[in-house]
C-alpha cells in the first residue's frame, strides 16, 4: 500500500488541501481594515460572511484521497475516486476565484483597496496534478495486473 507511487501522491493532497483548509486563501485591504478568506469565513474588523460552501467542499476533498488510499484492492474504484476528487478540486478552484474576483459585492458601497492571494491559495492547482499523477498511476497498475492474469 505505502510502497505504490500513488499513496504518496494521495497523501500529499491530503496534506496539501488540509493546509489550504486552515490557512488563509487571500486578504483584502478596503478603507484600511484588513480582512482575510479562509475555507469557512471571509472575516475581519468585526465583519464575518460565510463561506460554507467552499469550507465543505475542501472537507470533502481532503478526505477522499484519504479514503482512496484504503481501497488499494479495487483499483477501478480508485480511478473513479480520482476523477471525483478532481472535480472537486476544480470546485474549490472555481469557488477560491469567485471569492476574490467577486470580494466586491461582498464590501457593498466600499471599493476593495487591495487584494492579494494567500500562501494557501495554488495548494489546490498542486492538488489537481497530483491527482492526475495519481490516477494514471493507478490505472497502470490495473493495466499490469490484468495483462498478467492473461499470462496465467
Amino acid at each position: 500500500m505505502i510502497q505504490r507511487i500513488q499513496t504518496l501522491y494521495l497523501l500529499g493532497i491530503v496534506a496539501l488541501m488540509a493546509t489550504a483548509l486552515f490557512a488563509p486563501i487571500a486578504t483584502f485591504t478596503v478603507a484600511g481594515h484588513e480582512f482575510e478568506l479562509t475555507a469557512f469565513s471571509l472575516s475581519g474588523n468585526g465583519y464575518e460572511e460565510s463561506t460554507i460552501w467552499l469550507g465543505i467542499i475542501m472537507s470533502i476533498a481532503t478526505l477522499l484521497p484519504l479514503i482512496t488510499i484504503f481501497l488499494y484492492r479495487k483499483r477501478q474504484l480508485q480511478v473513479r475516486l480520482c476523477g471525483a476528487e478532481a472535480v472537486l478540486i476544480v470546485g474549490s478552484i472555481v469557488f477560491i476565484a469567485l471569492y476574490y474576483w467577486l470580494s466586491s459585492r461582498f464590501f457593498e458601497g466600499v471599493t476593495v483597496d487591495h487584494k492579494q492571494f494567500g500562501w494557501a491559495a495554488p495548494m489546490p492547482i498542486v492538488s489537481l496534478i497530483l491527482i492526475y499523477l495519481a490516477g494514471r498511476a493507478i490505472f497502470k497498475d490495473e493495466i499490469l495486473v490484468r495483462s498478467l492474469d492473461r499470462i496465467r
